[in-house]
């Protein structure tokens, strides 16, 4: 029979740092204090005038929500796990709390987001952390975009007509219309089709950190989202991307400013491309299938599916999920530094 020990909780922490415990090394080089602030800055925490239960601390749900985005956890598992996990509790500061923030907490402190417009407020803040550890845009960037799916809808086909035009049909009631998604779009891509959103994003040659992301419906085609992911902080002008963003106006426009672009050429079938294109082509993908890499990683995460309904809750979801992209690679980098030496 297993005698009780007095120092059980501890000696289970002890051996949880001993084995490796990732979310610890976030806490070794990140500051969320800071990313709290930047939360607080874009959207203040609810007046409490007419009394209430106060809210849990903005850091507090700052950091369960980075745990939702690492381990790609619902707000019902988030609950449920934070009951339950010796690492969550302890990353977020309630290893000693009877109170754990519920689902309902945690969807509405997203909502405090979304309404404030400040879904981009811990993004921001992740990477100007990044550039305080010495991590800024180097070595030029590379730009592409990912089809994000969301949860399919089933409409008539005069709902879809009464949708597409931006409209609710008025015989949905209030519980039915909270379940359909009308800002998600169908759209193809080889040969397939898909339905949800799509993020577009730039991130550096130099450490794979994403520094500018869009967030957008999937019909819309990638090309439109090129100069607004285009980030002007990295240290070379060189810019690469597939042929999907071959745009010769744009090219000539971009280059007068100063930037190199370097996008891979298409052919077709009466026009094959050359074959030193064919050669240029290849020096570009040698690079620019690094930013594949990334979306591979944001792919672990979670990164190309959403549980959420509607373009708003997109945009929050996705910022998030790229902010902890980002906070993963940070301490990875950081980390193999020290292995280094």
């Amino acid at each position: 029979m297993m005698k009780p020990n007095l120092f059980a909780a501890q000696e289970r922490e002890a051996k949880l740092s001993k084995l490796g415990d990732s979310l610890e090394l976030l806490e070794r080089h990140v500051d969320f204090a800071v990313l709290a602030g930047a939360v607080d800055d874009a959207a203040p925490r609810p007046s409490r005038e007419r009394g209430g239960r106060p809210p849990f601390p903005t850091e507090v749900m700052v950091r369960i929500l980075l745990i939702q985005q690492l381990f790609n956890l619902s707000d019902e598992q988030m609950e449920f796990q934070l009951l339950d996990r010796l690492s969550f509790q302890r990353f977020a500061g309630l290893r000693h709390s009877s109170q754990i923030p519920d689902r309902t907490t945690i969807w509405t402190f997203k909502e405090r987001l979304i309404k404030a417009g400040a879904s981009e407020s811990v993004f921001d803040a992740v990477n100007r952390q990044l550039a305080k550890h010495g991590y800024i845009a180097r070595g030029g960037q590379m730009i592409d975009a990912s089809i994000v799916q969301a949860p399919k809808q089933s409409l008539s086909k005069d709902e879809k007509a009464i949708a597409d035009e931006g409209a609710m049909p008025a015989n949905w009631k209030p519980a039915h219309r909270r379940q359909k998604d009308l800002d998600a779009r169908w759209t193809k891509k080889h040969g397939k089709s898909y339905f949800g959103y799509k993020v577009s994003a730039s991130a550096d040659k130099r450490y794979k950190l994403v520094r500018k992301i869009k967030v957008s419906t999937a019909s819309e085609h990638d090309t439109l989202h090129f100069e607004a992911v285009l980030d002007p902080t990295n240290t070379s002008r060189d810019v690469l991307a597939d042929k999907g963003y071959v745009d010769g106006e744009r090219e000539a426009r971009l280059s007068q400013q100063g930037w190199r672009i370097h996008i891979q050429r298409k052919g077709s079938k009466d026009k094959p491309i050359s074959a030193t294109q064919e050669r240029r082509n290849k020096r570009i993908a040698k690079t620019r299938a690094r930013v594949e890499h990334v979306f591979a990683g944001l792919a672990q995460l979670g990164g190309k599916t959403l549980r959420s309904i509607g373009l708003a809750r997109a945009t929050l979801h996705l910022h998030w999920k790229v902010a902890a992209y980002n906070l993963r690679r940070l301490v990875y980098l950081k980390e193999a530094r020290v292995e280094a030496f």
